[in-house]
């Protein structure tokens, strides 16, 4: 892929030098990183002759070409250049222009001479663009534009050998052997017309030119041919600047970087010396090989291996002696400058070499930069080392001061080792900094130690208000809010006292001081607020725990036994009291001593709804807990509104209804059992009704016993069955349990009776044995059985006397 093409007008028609053209394209084409190594190529002739045609041909540039379609005039204004593509090293040429043109008529020949001379003293390369016709012919076009090259160059300061590349135009048959030696007896007669100073009279032309010459065919007729033989030209161009190259005497030449000034100061004089003398070959000459030399020092100094080492190491470390050992290679560099710059102008001399030890420490000042951020970074870890210690012995004021001064002072001493001879830059930026990252450590060790002196004591007075707090909260009695009051008084006083004279040390201003205190006294203020909001929103636990705990207890702490004596409704309203109590305490923060009415407002609407006593008709006839805010007591302050505390207080009652209820049938159900005798009045109806009933029993003894014997049955099937257990829940359930059970209960008896009257042998042993047992033993069995060889007995542990009667003997 070919290089792009960059131009740029160089002078335009009025002799106005395009600086920041120049500029730009020198940027564009990297002109700065090529040194010596590239070649500028001119080129001149007649105008029209089609010399922009060929140099676009020859260099792949762009120069604007003529319109043959709309005749012959002037194309290029002035002085124009562009980069040669694809051609080695860095080729500039430079288009021309055109001489004898209508435009500027006959007697307006200076800026055709200022622009020969300006090209003569750039140029390696001159082409001469002629055409075939012309060779031979006296009045030809191009013997004015000779005499006008011969002539500048004679005023010239010691001019250099500059190459003439005569290109033939529109060749004709005549062979160019035949046109070369007519050529060159021409340009000799020209060369000894022209007038020459006393020292070059006999001068001969090839100590000023090589000429060479080279012919084209006709681009208009035999295009094919001219691109070939332009191709074969341009191979010439290669590598034309090397030795036995195209390119005439490199002497003078400036380097790349420095061809833009070297152009404005040569346009600049030829300007202004109409007589075309240029400034003095001595002062010309010192300035090019100052510079260069200069340039080569620095290039050598660049690429010293004890300077390389150097530098890489202080990328990665402070090194001691860093200055003696800079400043002993930077004197041995200018040394050497001015051995070699000795025979120069002193002037010149004296300005490159300044310019030179300037880029010197240009070059030297990153690893001198480097070194001082390593001094600054090494003194700051010391120092930070070494303050972790002094703290331990000292205040921390005072080690920040001691360990800062001695510090600083450590830094300087390091700074002069580090300093250069050939230069007293300035460290005080470093030290600025330096002294900066010391107080921004100081500043991160002071905020990490307030800060872990603020949690010690908000850990001290967290623990010693987060207990009794929430134990004072739980109790919920009158007192309870003043003793959260002076508990946090107390406590706070305490660890503000311990905070205060913990942080005497680090002598804070009086505003750091007040924050941080007042900091300790709002986080104890929060404890307090968060134990009560943490209370809030377990208060329904609260309440039926409270509840549950006078409810079922006694004032002995005792569970309660309800024998039926108990007056429930009291018992109930006085739990539901003191559970509203302490719904009341925890439905806001007071921790300031205002009042509020919050306990009488749910008494009034809580409790005391139902008393029939209450007469206030604007209590019965509006609801104080219809409100999202309690009176005089602020928003933020505010655990439960009102309304959340009577939706409390009615999940409460419906949570507590059923202890209250059950209480309740427990009273009923002790007071059905300890009551099986009839009432009296009906004893007295037995007793009358039954009179005959019973003096008949007395006149007919067998009813007695058949009555007793059904009394034992039924007795038996009573406790097997256990009737009266399942009466206590209910005579509905009990009918239906009892229908299911009676049948195999009176099988079972029947079916013992059975087994027992079929071993009548074992009825003596086992009547010794019973007699035996203890009376305990036979006590305790649960029930007897009922036996037909020798007795029956019915034994219960609930009925407590025990029932035996022979049947036999």
């Amino acid at each position: 892929m070919g290089d792009a093409c960059f131009s740029t007008q160089l002078i335009d028609g009025d002799g106005a030098f395009n600086v920041s053209g120049l500029e730009n394209f020198m940027k564009d084409v990297r002109l700065g990183e090529c040194g010596l190594s590239y070649a500028v190529v001119s080129i001149m002739g007649p105008q029209s002759s089609g010399k922009s045609t060929l140099l676009n041909h020859l260099f792949g540039t762009n120069f604007r070409e003529m319109d043959a379609f709309r005749g012959r005039s002037q194309t290029t204004k002035g002085i124009w250049l562009a980069k040669a593509q694809n051609i080695e090293p860095c080729t500039l040429v430079m288009d021309l222009e055109g001489t004898d043109g209508r435009e500027r008529g006959e007697d307006d020949t200076a800026f055709e001479k200022q622009s020969a001379l300006f090209a003569l003293a750039v140029s390696d390369i001159v082409l001469i663009n002629m055409w075939c016709h012309d060779i031979g012919r006296e009045q030809a076009a191009n013997k004015p534009l000779l005499k006008t090259v011969f002539q500048v160059m004679m005023r010239l300061f010691s001019p250099r050998k500059t190459t003439l590349l005569f290109v033939i135009r529109d060749k004709s048959r005549t062979p160019l052997e035949n046109l070369e030696p007519i050529l060159r007896e021409d340009i000799q007669k020209i060369w000894d017309a022209v007038p020459k100073p006393h020292a070059h009279k006999e001068t001969p032309l090839s100590e000023f030119f090589d000429v060479q010459v080279v012919a084209l065919s006709s681009y208009e007729e035999k295009e094919e041919l001219f691109k070939q033989q332009v191709s074969d030209l341009r191979d010439r161009f290669q590598h034309s600047i090397a030795p036995g190259g195209l390119a005439g005497d490199r002497r003078g030449v400036v380097p790349g970087s420095g061809f833009s000034f070297s152009s404005q100061q040569f346009w600049k004089v030829i300007k202004e010396n109409k007589d075309l003398d240029l400034p003095a070959h001595k002062v010309m000459v010192a300035t090019v090989r100052c510079e260069e030399i200069g340039n080569g020092k620095l290039a050598s100094f660049t690429a010293d291996e004890e300077w390389q080492q150097f530098e890489e190491a202080v990328q990665h470390d402070f090194i001691p002696g860093f200055g003696k050992k800079l400043s002993s290679l930077l004197d041995r560099c200018l040394s050497e400058y001015d051995m070699e710059a000795i025979y120069f102008d002193e002037g010149v001399r004296s300005s490159k070499r300044q310019q030179l030890e300037s880029k010197l420490l240009q070059l030297v000042n990153p690893a001198y930069q480097s070194l001082l951020g390593h001094l600054r970074t090494r003194t700051l870890e010391a120092f930070k080392e070494f303050f972790d210690k002094a703290l331990e012995k000292e205040g921390f004021a005072v080690a920040t001061r001691n360990c800062t001064q001695t510090f600083l002072e450590k830094f300087e001493k390091g700074s002069e080792d580090a300093a250069i001879q050939q230069v007293n830059w300035d460290t005080s930026k470093v030290k600025d900094k330096l002294r900066r990252d010391i107080e921004a450590h100081v500043a991160s060790v002071r905020a990490t130690k307030l800060s872990e002196l603020r949690a010690k004591y908000e850990a001290q007075l967290t623990k010693a208000l987060a207990e009794p707090v929430e134990s004072l909260l739980d109790s919920a009695s009158e007192d309870t809010w003043p003793a959260i009051r002076k508990l946090l008084q107390r406590e706070t006083k305490t660890a503000v006292s311990g905070l205060e004279s913990a942080v005497s040390a680090f002598e804070l201003d009086e505003a750091t001081e007040k924050e941080l205190l007042a900091k300790l006294e709002k986080h104890g203020r929060s404890v307090v607020e968060s134990k009560a909001k943490e209370e809030a929103g377990r208060v329904l636990i609260r309440m039926k725990d409270r509840f549950s705990t006078l409810f079922s207890r006694d004032a002995d702490s005792m569970p309660r036994v309800w024998t039926g004596k108990e007056d429930i409704k009291a018992i109930t309203k006085t739990a539901r009291s003191a559970s509203m109590k302490l719904l009341s305490t925890i439905a806001a923060i007071r921790l300031e001593e205002d009042g509020d009415n919050i306990e009488n407002t749910l008494s009034v609407a809580l409790v005391d709804t139902s008393k029939p006593g209450t007469t206030d008709r604007s209590i019965q006839l509006s609801d104080p807990l219809a409100s999202s805010s309690w009176e005089r007591v602020a928003e933020e302050k505010t655990l439960i509104t009102p309304v959340q505390c009577k939706n409390l207080w009615r999940q409460f009652k419906a949570e507590t209804e059923y202890t209250v209820t059950q209480a309740i049938a427990a009273q009923e159900a002790n007071r059905r059992n300890n009551n099986w005798l009839p009432p009296p009045w009906a004893l007295a109806a037995m007793a009358i009704l039954g009179f005959n009933e019973f003096m008949t029993l007395l006149r007919n003894p067998l009813y007695l016993f058949a009555i007793f014997v059904i009394y034992l049955v039924g007795k038996a099937i009573w406790v097997q069955s256990e009737i009266g257990r399942e009466f206590q829940h209910g005579f509905l359930p009990a009918i239906l349990s009892l229908s299911t059970k009676f049948v195999p209960t009176v099988m079972n008896i029947l079916k013992r009776l059975a087994d027992e009257g079929q071993e009548p042998a074992a009825a003596p042993e086992r009547h010794r044995e019973l007699e035996l047992q203890p009376k305990s033993t036979r006590n305790g069995s649960s029930y007897s059985n009922v036996t037909s060889a020798g007795s029956s007995s019915v034994t219960t542990s609930e009925i407590g006397p025990e029932y035996s009667s022979l049947v036999a003997q």
